[in-house]
């Protein structure tokens, strides 16, 4: 992966030098404004509430696509290099990026999400599906979905529109103005959450899917159950793992399962077909369909239907 990295930032300087002998691929427009590019979604969104009209915030990773398999292309390179902030995720799923900022070191501001809060394990549940490899001890892995807290939201956009601030010091305090709102909206959600969360009959959740959510969890006190961790891979999962969900939701008595956005659903209709029980989406915010991305969807509109969601499920 890094060899292929290295030859498309090759690829990406020779087109450059080149440009003039044909079309240039797309990069950051240069029209004076603030430019952010952002490798998924949730820092996208986060990065233009933030910035507003004062800048422009490109989203690097095609909405609707597999985000763990993603190689960037010649064009993605140059838009990172272009750019005055580059916003990505860090983990296992962005060892790409390590090569792409050896390029650009000391030109772009770069932040790292998963640097602006503290971050947790991955762990293996009870009757959670690991892979062998996965479960062989090593170096700790940890946990990437680290905006699914709207507490860690917060901290994220805080470093977002300091390094707004100290790149373009004109519009510091509309960034800071910017910052300032959309931190009362999170606020609003994450008090929603701790409601919902106080008053509810049970405390655990349990997800027919993968589990991206561990920091969510973790900031409302809950427990839950899954079939996989957060960034395994798709497959089949054991017939013991969907017996032993089956059965804690007939101990617990949960009026639902869940899965995850882009989900097959397979595993869920199976619980739900054995025990009764209803299935329902929990967004992990990690990416968006081209619909959604293309009629302005936000992390929050998708995190307030997670409200009603967790309502349902605790209840």
């Amino acid at each position: 992966m890094k060899k292929a990295v290295s030859i498309i930032i090759i690829c990406a300087v020779f087109a450059a030098l080149f440009s003039g002998c044909g079309a240039a691929p797309a990069a950051p427009a240069d029209d004076g404004k603030l430019s952010v590019v952002a490798t998924i979604f949730p820092a996208y969104d986060f990065a233009r509430q933030v910035v507003g009209d004062n800048g422009s915030v490109t989203m690097l990773i095609p909405p609707g696509s597999e985000i763990h398999s993603y190689e960037p292309t010649p064009q993605d390179i140059m838009k990172i290099s272009a750019c005055d902030i580059f916003i990505y995720n860090g983990g296992e799923s962005d060892e790409w990026v390590d090569d792409v900022l050896s390029s650009i070191e000391g030109k772009v501001t770069v932040i790292r999400m998963t640097d602006c809060v503290t971050q947790v394990e991955e762990e293996a549940k009870e009757g959670m599906y690991v892979h062998e490899e996965e479960s062989e001890a090593g170096e700790p892995e940890y946990d990437e979905h680290v905006w699914t807290s709207p507490v860690n939201a917060q901290k994220i956009c805080a470093a977002i529109a300091d390094a707004a601030a100290e790149r373009d010091p004109a519009h510091a305090e509309a960034y800071k103005k910017n910052l300032a709102a959309y931190t009362d909206e999170l606020s609003a959600l994450d008090k929603s959450f701790r409601g919902v969360v106080g008053s509810a009959k049970r405390k655990t959740l349990i997800f027919a899917d993968r589990f991206p959510v561990r920091y969510f969890t973790e900031e409302y006190g809950l427990e839950y159950f899954a079939a996989y961790p957060g960034c395994a891979e798709d497959s089949e999962p054991s017939a013991k793992t969907v017996a032993f969900l089956s059965d804690k939701v007939r101990e617990d008595g949960a009026p639902c399962v869940l899965y995850i956005e882009f989900s097959n659903q397979k595993m869920a209709d199976t619980i739900c077909g054995d025990t009764g029980c209803a299935k329902l989406e929990f967004n992990s915010c990690h990416n968006v369909s081209k619909a959604d991305f293309e009629n302005g969807v936000t992390y929050l509109q998708l995190m307030w239907k997670n409200v009603d969601t967790l309502r349902k499920a605790l209840n």
